[in-house]
């Protein structure tokens, strides 16, 4: 095939995560104060994130839940700043429709829900009410016991399940379908093997033909594979082959900490089918 023949590779957009949190599972603490999380926002634009991912709540297994109020505080002056340094789009990264709203005015486009629109009866409502963009993630339970021998029958097709059920719900809300993402929720609610098995599966969740985002980044199913990697700052290897299968699968985004790292892996793989 000629070069002017050959398609172009598919580069899945980068989305930088902001956790302006004391209890995150990888870096709670480090941005809790919200001009670090400013700042952190800041360096990920310059980074090459095409999105950042802010939250103020933490979803780590056992993680603690707060209130609306306090979530609201933590995040909404970063949104701002953020919205003000730069048009990039903005995910807020929370459970609570009384925050979506929050962060929609404070300059936010997406919803990313780890519950899918499950912790609120209305959240559904609010999705569509809101117009922005929603990100359903299948989550085992909730983040207090999703880790407590999460079982399943078939991984993939009951993760498969859920999020197109979710996406009924949504739309049957009045979400169009063009604003709504998947997320198989690596991490959550898994067992390794679980999470190795939706990787397996991307190309499948790519075909129901809604955009993937996948967040693989630092997560603990690294360690099984490499048990040195005990500390979350020692699975950057893991996290990047993670990202660049997806990136072959087709997914649409990858939700990474190591911002600079994941652009420069996407560039080398982009231009490697290129030559």
């Amino acid at each position: 095939m000629s070069p002017a023949a050959r398609p172009a590779a598919p580069r899945p957009q980068v989305m930088g995560i902001v956790n302006v949190t004391p209890d995150s599972f990888s870096d709670g603490g480090r941005f809790f104060d919200p001009a670090d999380g400013v700042e952190h926002a800041r360096r990920l634009i310059a980074q090459g994130a095409d999105i950042l991912d802010i939250g103020g709540e933490s979803t780590r297994p056992g993680a603690t839940p707060v209130s609306a109020f306090e979530e609201m505080r933590r995040v909404v002056p970063v949104i701002e700043a953020a919205r003000a340094a730069s048009a990039i789009p903005i995910s807020i990264d929370t459970l609570k429709p009384d925050v979506a709203r929050a962060a929609v005015k404070a300059g936010a486009t997406i919803w990313n829900d780890v519950s899918a629109l499950r912790f609120s009866p209305d959240a559904p409502e609010v999705a569509a009410e809101l117009g922005c963009e929603v990100v359903l993630m299948h989550m085992l339970g909730e983040p207090g016991t999703m880790q407590d021998a999460p079982r399943y029958d078939d991984v993939v097709a009951e993760v498969e399940a859920f999020l197109l059920a979710r996406a009924f719900t949504a739309m049957a809300a009045g979400v169009a379908k063009e604003k709504i993402w998947l997320d198989p929720g690596i991490g959550f609610g898994k067992t390794p093997a679980h999470n190795l098995a939706l990787l397996a599966a991307l190309p499948r969740f790519v075909a129901l033909g809604y955009p993937i985002l996948l967040g693989a980044s630092r997560k603990r199913f690294i360690a099984s594979v490499d048990p040195s990697a005990r500390e979350a700052d020692d699975r950057l290897g893991g996290s990047l082959a993670a990202h660049l299968a997806g990136a072959a699968a087709g997914v649409a985004a990858v939700r990474v900490h190591d911002v600079r790292e994941t652009v420069q892996a996407l560039a080398v793989r982009a231009a490697i089918a290129e030559a």
